[in-house]
């Protein structure tokens, strides 16, 4: 098989990409958007790294091999499915097992630099290039120096990809000048993902709310001062994420009992309950990191009053302490607590629970929401970023507070709503009919490299 390089492609860079290399949203979004894109005509290519999990998957066309000042040898690989062209990215510093380690701010500085050369390299002038995350950062100030349109987009603000500035300038390639306040210099540190906000032609978040929040000291996380001046200068909006409608259907979801109405739910439910020994409670499911921005404290503070009511299934991994807390709740005969990530149960309790619990501090978007409606599962949430934007309380159950208390009152909610047949029946019909297809996002996206372009 030859490679053809495609002509003036839109290409996204971003450190991991479903289903090559997932650990959670960031991979679905690039696993995603870029095919639609391509579905509505764009040449559309992702630059991701090789990492040795996916080589040694063998799935990936070998190109050959370049040299980049500052980095390794780049050996270069390739596939294409779905219209999309995928380039991969192999160094010295990706040859372990696992996606991320901690010294990512060096692994991702010696990608940022290989990305524009590795292009170069194979006669790809892209028509703008798209970085995701801190990961991208140093990608999108290359390429804005090289005189490329570019886009980067924050998939949450928290990770930012910081070092002492002294070690990390010699791992980076920017000029001197580049290290001061106004670029890539954070409080002593190199910050990769303020490289790219500030050097970027548009920034976007990944929901219209979490780009108004991120502007204030609460949810800024430091960088607030940078975002509202790009806000002032027209450069920052929210652009709310898509989900990948084939994934997740519960008309063809082969990890489940197909249907497409109550009744089909219902045979899921009664699988769900007897996978774990439920009794006839309703099921409150979640799939989540266990971690504190997710807000599973709170939810498992609440469990001792939740599970008066409620039977309590929770997949997921990440914070020690919370995982031990959770796995003690497997003796309660209404709690199932199961560690890591497990796709296919993913999509049973998608589908079998009555409710889905997202107690969020913040949220930038949130897929699962999306996928509990699109399952007739209504979802609780917290009021904040993409949850506020998807969910209505119309249809699901939301409240503001950080707190477990008004967790259990929106579940309290939630659990009078489903006394009401009626009423219950009719918030999972509207859940079920909303159209969360990524057709709308990524023609937003189009829109906004239109204005990029427009404006050199």
């Amino acid at each position: 098989m030859t490679f053809s390089a495609p002509a003036a492609p839109t290409v996204h860079v971003a450190s991991e990409v479903f289903p090559f290399s997932r650990t959670g949203g960031l991979a679905d979004v690039l696993g995603a958007l870029p095919a639609a894109q391509a579905a509505a005509g764009d040449a559309v290519m992702v630059v991701s790294p090789w990492y040795q999990d996916l080589a040694d998957a063998g799935r990936v066309q070998q190109l050959g091999a370049l040299a980049v000042d500052g980095v390794s040898e780049v050996r270069l690989g390739h596939e294409r499915r779905g219209g999309v062209d995928y380039l991969f990215l192999g160094m010295e510093v990706f040859e372990r097992s696992g996606l991320y380690h901690p010294d990512d701010v060096q692994r991702f500085s010696a990608f940022g630099r290989a990305v524009l050369p590795a292009l170069h390299h194979l006669d790809i002038r892209p028509r703008v290039l798209h970085g995701h995350d801190w990961q991208a950062g140093l990608a999108v100030a290359h390429a804005h120096l090289s005189g490329l349109p570019t886009v980067c987009t924050v998939h949450n603000l928290q990770y930012q990809g910081r070092w002492n500035i002294h070690e990390a300038a010699g791992w980076t390639g920017l000029p001197d000048w580049a290290f001061q306040p106004d670029f890539a210099e954070f409080h002593g540190d190199l910050n990769l993902l303020k490289a790219g906000l500030v050097f970027a032609d548009r920034v976007t978040t990944v929901s219209p709310t979490y780009a108004q929040e991120i502007t204030t000291p609460q949810y800024g996380e430091g960088l607030e001062g940078v975002l509202q001046r790009l806000t002032a200068e027209g450069r920052l909006r929210g652009i709310l994420n898509g989900l990948d409608l084939d994934r997740w259907n519960p008309r063809r979801d082969p990890y489940v009992m197909n249907y497409s109405g109550l009744r089909g739910k219902s045979s899921n439910r009664r699988r769900l309950r007897q996978e774990f020994g439920f009794d006839r409670a309703p099921v409150l499911g979640t799939v989540s990191r266990l971690a504190d921005q997710k807000g599973m404290d709170l939810l498992l503070m609440a469990l001792p009053q939740l599970v008066k009511n409620w039977n309590v299934v929770i997949l997921g991994g990440g914070d020690p302490l919370l995982e031990a807390a959770f796995q003690g709740w497997n003796l309660h005969p209404r709690v199932a607590f199961v560690s890591g990530l497990n796709e296919a149960l993913a999509h049973r309790i998608y589908a079998g629970a009555d409710a889905f619990a997202m107690p969020s501090r913040f949220e930038p978007c949130g897929l699962s929401q999306m996928i509990a409606l699109r399952y007739g599962t209504l979802p609780v949430v917290r009021e904040t970023g993409g949850l506020k934007d998807t969910v209505s309380p119309s249809v699901g159950f939301t409240f503001g507070p950080a707190t477990s208390q008004a967790l259990l009152d929106a579940c309290g909610e939630a659990l009078a709503a489903r006394r009401d047949k009626a009423d219950w029946e009719r918030r999972v019909r509207e859940g079920m009919s909303l159209n969360f297809s990524w057709d709308a996002s990524a023609q937003a996206y189009r829109d906004l490299y239109a204005e990029v372009l427009a404006g050199r």
